[in-house]
């Protein structure tokens, strides 16, 4: 397999250095590769010292939940790592838990060199550029300055029914708004987050971007901060979100400038971080089965939560003592139809998107996954759900983008409500809670989750 890998390499590197006389001497493309290592030797961390690499918070979430810090929660090998700089490659990312590295280099036949070295298991190219990927592409110039803290009373107004849906008004009734709860969304951008009004009581922790460290954040896509809206806005008679009470963590790993294999190792590496800031539940609005190269497209045999490398990460998730949220995907009427990466994992929520009739939205992408499991997990609204818009004014959106962060602000609420129950004892209840546990499909999968029964049934749960 490494010799075939180091070919391929080369073959690759050959083609695209040929140039005939006519020809005009083009500059070398830009790739950055995965490297996948065969261990950790020489890690400078112990999993003596697990607070060296892990946040207390964690530490305590895995404690509750009875989990053990395992070596994959141990950081590459800094050696390694060294290593590959000594060569020349620049370290864009790592992930602990496939025990990989990113890095990039113009000089793909270097990557031969790197196959030979005895602790690579393997390489694959994830992305290449013409030109490397832009810090920031949206202007600010009339961003918004003013914060309005003049709430005028306590109304969902137009949140009322997706939220309603899922008889979440009931759970936040009972004094669960998610409260002491972390959220970490995962996404491309969140233009105006820090500066829209129904922000203002949104407690946000902090961000990360995984795709250019030199970006500024809340100058890129607008689709995060349509996403937060969904989750945490916190303007009563105007906005509400489905946990407004929750802390939030903006990370961003989808480059909107192109759709490339290594969004799957941003991801990676987000949803890692959020593990060691403490995340309690994780939203990703984000879904992958078509990249800007066709050689990279998924088939439908690869929708099974072990291909794809966030989908094996997804996949982990519940075993870190963690939820994820995952939109199913808005192809159910398009050529490819089905859900895309990670949506497909294991042990997580996949959420499919109604209306407001409670009927599936033509969007919605379908199930089943390709081992036979039902997906998507649930459904929630993503036909006319309120959100903000990049103005701050309320707006209307549609897609599986924002039924699952819909979601996943409930299932933030459910478990502040259920904190003696564990990650797959708060899914397992959520899913049992849908209006069709009994006769599951690949369209609505499990149902429409009810918030409020789940709360009563896990109460009677030790």
């Amino acid at each position: 397999m490494k010799r075939l890998l180091i070919a391929a390499l080369a073959c690759v590197s050959l083609t695209i250095g040929a140039q005939t006389a006519s020809q005009p001497t083009l500059a070398p493309l830009y790739y950055k590769c995965r490297v996948y290592f065969t261990d950790k030797q020489g890690s400078e961390y112990s999993l003596r010292h697990p607070e060296r690499f892990l946040s207390e918070r964690a530490l305590q979430r895995r404690k509750r939940q009875g989990i053990k810090v395992d070596a994959t929660d141990l950081p590459v090998s800094a050696v390694y790592l060294n290593q590959l700089r000594s060569m020349g490659l620049d370290v864009y990312l790592t992930s602990k838990w496939n025990n990989t590295a990113v890095v990039g280099t113009r000089d793909l036949l270097l990557m031969n060199d790197v196959a030979q070295l005895p602790f690579v298991a393997g390489i694959q190219i994830v992305a290449h550029y013409e030109n490397m990927p832009k810090a920031s592409g949206t202007n600010r110039k009339n961003r918004l300055n003013s914060v309005n803290n003049d709430y005028a009373g306590v109304s969902y107004r137009e949140a009322y029914t997706q939220i309603d849906q899922l008889n979440g008004v009931a759970l936040h009734g009972a004094g669960f708004c998610g409260q002491g709860m972390v959220i970490a969304i995962i996404d491309g951008g969140f233009y105006n987050a820090d500066a829209i009004p129904g922000f203002a009581h949104t407690k946000i922790l902090g961000t990360k971007d995984f795709v250019n460290p030199a970006a500024d954040i809340f100058a890129e896509s607008t689709h995060g901060m349509n996403v937060l809206s969904c989750i945490g806005a916190n303007e009563p008679g105007y906005m509400i979100g489905t946990a407004p009470e929750a802390s939030f963590w903006l990370l961003r790993s989808e480059d909107t400038y192109s759709e490339q294999v290594v969004e799957e190792d941003n991801w990676c590496a987000a949803v890692e971080f959020a593990d060691s800031v403490g995340a309690d539940v994780l939203n990703a609005s984000l879904g992958y089965y078509d990249f800007d190269d066709d050689i990279d497209d998924l088939t439908y045999d690869q929708i099974n939560g072990r291909t794809h490398i966030n989908s094996r990460t997804a996949s982990m998730i519940a075993s870190k003592g963690m939820i994820l949220c995952n939109s199913a995907g808005n192809e159910g009427g398009g050529r490819w139809g089905k859900i895309g990466t990670p949506a497909d994992a294991t042990d997580i929520l996949a959420v499919g998107a109604i209306m407001p009739n409670r009927k599936i939205a033509s969007f919605s992408s379908r199930g089943y996954s390709a081992d036979g499991r039902v997906k998507p997990d649930v459904v929630a609204m993503g036909v006319l759900s309120a959100v903000y818009g990049a103005n701050g004014q309320l707006s209307y959106s549609n897609g599986t983008s924002f039924s699952s962060p819909i979601l996943t602000g409930m299932v933030a609420c459910l478990w502040q409500a259920l904190p003696h129950l564990n990650a797959y004892q708060i899914m397992d209840i959520i899913r049992r809670s849908g209006d069709r546990y009994d006769n599951p499909d690949e369209t609505y999968g499990y149902g429409l989750p009810d918030f409020f029964k789940a709360y009563t049934m896990g109460l009677i749960m030790q």
